[in-house]
């Protein structure tokens, strides 16, 4: 058995987290399903029916037992801290930025998003109150931070940027995030990564045999 049982859907947010995996070189086994078909055990390894959710099978004197993880960002940095040694964590003075914009962009982004696509309006007057505020609102804060810094936690490539990259992959490829020369040239860094090309072949392979 492969330390780490990976449940996902080929068109998902699932490809956040195989790329992490791919990045951590995580030793993992991927369990593939289509939304009416889920495994059915999956209620117990997430309630919330959602994917991805990632399940370490943790090793120890006693025999060894599972540890289950949901939400993307949360994977991401699981993985991030289960392999040191790939380089992937934070330094002390990364750290900040490292977690300001990860979960900037697991929150307020994440949510501003969704809100414009579901043509969910905030009253005026409001938007603070939403949380994440407005979605040019959100777009300005990255902006000022990627028009000054390379990656999320500053000059070099870091976990966050699996999950930060994949809203602007994502993004500018839908056309949820509109186009700004920042966002373009940060795109073009993190897609340079071997992980991501060696995780989107896998997930592009899966989208195509389902469809």
């Amino acid at each position: 058995m492969a330390e780490f049982t990976f449940y996902t859907v080929a068109m998902s947010r699932g490809q956040i987290s195989r790329w992490a995996l791919h990045e951590a070189g995580a030793d993992y086994d991927d369990v593939v399903f289509n939304w009416d078909s889920k495994p059915a055990n999956y209620a117990d390894i997430n309630p919330m029916g959602k994917v991805p959710a990632l399940v370490h099978h943790h090793a120890d004197d006693s025999g060894g037992h599972d540890h289950t993880v949901t939400e993307c960002a949360a994977i991401n940095h699981y993985l991030a801290e289960t392999h040191p040694g790939a380089g992937l964590l934070p330094d002390t003075h990364e750290r900040a930025a490292y977690y300001r914009w990860l979960f900037f962009a697991s929150g307020p982004l994440e949510q501003a998003i969704m809100a414009r696509m579901m043509g969910w309006e905030v009253p005026e007057g409001k938007d603070t109150t939403a949380g994440f505020g407005t979605l040019e609102r959100t777009l300005d804060a990255l902006d000022g931070w990627l028009s000054a810094h390379d990656f999320a936690a500053g000059s070099r490539f870091t976990m966050a940027d699996t999950y930060v990259g994949s809203q602007f992959v994502w993004g500018l490829r839908f056309g949820s995030i509109p186009e700004r020369p920042s966002f373009r040239a940060y795109v073009e860094r993190v897609i340079q990564r071997p992980a991501y090309a060696q995780a989107n072949a896998i997930d592009a392979r899966l989208i195509e045999a389902t469809r």
